[in-house]
């Protein structure tokens, strides 16, 4: 019913500059409204990480590790999510996810939905 489309992942140097564009979309009047939407990163060995999220009315929350180098904004007309990602360090190498708490109509509470996932490799 709802597709999240990630896209903006790639290689860059430590200190580079990425970013993410999570674009949700469903079948026509299924979407009701978008809550939470969220951006997790996993690395190889490691569990999946909440990375940054965003409230409906654009109140942010952030892992330690990346405030003040990551920015997640949304565009609400578009349902999209952002990821701006600055000063990367080889450590934010992860396959990153976005995922989305969708009000489909008819449905008394939230559905979440995910991302396949776009690979961001940070070299050294």
């Amino acid at each position: 019913q709802v597709q999240l489309v990630e896209s903006g992942g790639g290689l860059v140097q430590a200190g580079g500059s990425l970013r993410l564009s999570c674009a949700a979309s469903g079948t026509s009047g299924s979407i009701f409204s978008i809550n939470v939407m969220t951006w997790y990163r996993q690395a190889p060995g490691k569990q999946r990480e909440l990375v940054a999220s965003i409230s409906s009315g654009s109140v942010t929350k952030y892992v330690d590790s990346v405030k003040g180098r990551f920015t997640i904004s949304r565009d609400n007309a578009k349902n999209t999510v952002y990821l701006q990602m600055n000063s990367l360090k080889p450590e934010d190498t992860a396959v990153y996810y976005c995922a989305a708490d969708v009000q489909i109509l008819g449905r008394l509470v939230p559905s979440r939905f995910w991302g396949q996932g776009t690979q961001v490799t940070v070299s050294s």
